[in-house]
């Protein structure tokens, strides 16, 4: 019964599989149907008016939730809920929220009233201090939920942003520290979520520990949002790091790179994670080498983007390369990379000889491909003797060599889906800051945007492509 509510392609067939077997359905098959019908409903574009196709026949929306084996299901889960496990609540809750019902029917109260349950008997589904609020529980046990952190629910959150202003006084910084988690993972930017978190740093941060905050900013930077509180939003965070940036130094530098990466440079919280005390802090640190390679990019990034700073820089002897290999996303994420295609269009077009695929590049940015041109716009063969030293030394992040300025170093940049953020052209923060470096390092970068790529057919369209990005290199 189970496999042939999952297979159905319409609600009212979920309906009819409820309604006309009493008895072999149990109080497991419950959540299974209307999770279903949630599915269906969200996938199922707008009724259209008229026209007397067979599209006509099905039900839209609002008919089936009042349809009256609807409202029978929603009777049964309403006896049944206390049999249901936490994963079917879940899904229920998810489900109720996805259909749109409202916030006073008794199947919403019923299952908000289990879910709170739980959140007071099973202590490790509980925040700490959680108040007693029906919207709030609900929230954090869906947001808790493995499955449904592990897919992207873009309706969902959508309502969500319309709905959070309204609660968002009884939302505890735990749950919202699993939305922020949640919005980055699946690089959703959407922007009336994002201030509506933006407002919440603001009115509590100074009651916030340092690790919660890292979580709250972290979605920021990942989409290259700035907030429209942003003054206050940074001041406020300003403020706040500086306060605590010896309680939890791995959370600061956290913080710091995400306000880099959205070009904001704050001065004193420099000041105290450059100080002495603050490096001697993490030195023997189990964290030492995670934070010593952020605070190499930072300060590669002071030297490049924020000039006017004159307070204390992290010592030679301290730097490292904050990458040595491709991120984790591109290495779990290569088998659906254009990067493949392209090398060999590449290597076809001007010689494996002629650029190096993956290189490093100070202060610690790995590239996918790089070429030398002269000013005559002929690729040239690379020697590896006068590539720059992938090292996080000054001298190698702002001196340019007379013999580097005799060519045009270029950067092909393949920006698969992952690089941008969700059904957007903005890139996200980790990406759009190391191109903006390598800019300033003097790297041209040549931007292949997946949607480009993916309408090539065939190595020889692929070729014509980069031939032409090539030729439109500024020399």
């Amino acid at each position: 019964m189970k496999r042939l509510i999952e297979r159905s392609r319409r609600p009212d067939e979920v309906l009819r599989w409820v309604a006309q077997n009493p008895a072999k359905i149990s109080h497991n098959h419950y959540p299974v149907a209307l999770q279903k019908i949630g599915q269906l409903l969200q996938a199922s574009p707008p009724a259209r008016g008229g026209g007397g196709g067979p599209d006509t026949e099905a039900p839209d929306g609002r008919e089936i939730l009042e349809h009256q084996d609807f409202h029978t299901l929603c009777n049964a889960i309403v006896n049944d809920c206390a049999k249901f496990d936490n994963f079917s609540i879940v899904n229920c809750l998810y489900a109720v929220a996805a259909l749109g019902l409202p916030s006073d029917s008794q199947v919403v109260q019923v299952l908000e009233a289990e879910s709170q349950s739980r959140l007071t008997m099973v202590p490790h589904l509980r925040a700490p201090h959680c108040p007693g609020v029906s919207s709030q529980s609900s929230l954090e046990l869906i947001f808790s939920s493995h499955l449904f952190y592990q897919n992207r629910q873009e309706r969902f959150i959508s309502s969500l942003a319309e709905e959070l202003p309204k609660k968002v006084e009884s939302i505890t910084p735990y749950t919202m520290a699993l939305i922020a988690k949640y919005v980055a993972r699946h690089r959703l930017r959407d922007t009336r979520l994002l201030d509506t978190i933006a407002d919440f740093v603001v009115k509590k941060a100074e009651y916030l520990d340092s690790k919660v905050i890292q979580k709250l900013v972290f979605p920021f930077s990942r989409m290259s949002y700035r907030p429209t509180n942003q003054q206050q939003f940074f001041s406020r965070l300003e403020e706040v790091v500086e306060l605590k940036a010896l309680s939890s130094p791995l959370a600061t530098v956290n913080i710091l790179m995400s306000l880099f990466q959205l070009g904001h440079f704050p001065g004193p919280v420099l000041h105290r994670v450059f100080s002495s005390a603050f490096i001697s802090n993490v030195t023997n640190s189990p964290y030492a080498v995670i934070v010593r390679r952020y605070l190499s990019l930072l300060d590669a990034a002071v030297e490049l983007e924020y000039r006017e700073y004159s307070g204390p820089r992290l010592q030679d002897a301290h730097k490292v390369l904050m990458f040595d290999h491709a991120l984790t996303a591109d290495e779990v994420n290569r088998k659906y990379s254009y990067k493949g295609l392209v090398a060999e269009a590449l290597r076809q077009l001007v010689g494996e000889q002629n650029y190096k695929q993956d290189e490093v590049l100070a202060p610690g940015y790995n590239t996918d491909f790089l070429l030398w041109m002269d000013s005559s716009g002929r690729v040239l063969p690379i020697r590896t003797s006068l590539l720059p030293e992938s090292k996080p030394a000054d001298d190698a992040v702002t001196v340019v060599t007379a013999e580097f300025q005799k060519f045009s170093p270029v950067i092909m940049s393949v920006n698969d889906k992952w690089h941008y953020c969700h059904n957007s052209e903005v890139l996200v923060g980790s990406r759009a800051m190391r191109d903006r470096h390598l800019r300033l390092l003097g790297y041209v970068i040549l931007q292949l945007p997946y949607p480009e790529l993916e309408k090539l057919n065939g190595i020889e369209e692929v070729k014509q492509y980069l031939h032409q990005k090539l030729l439109d290199v500024p020399l």
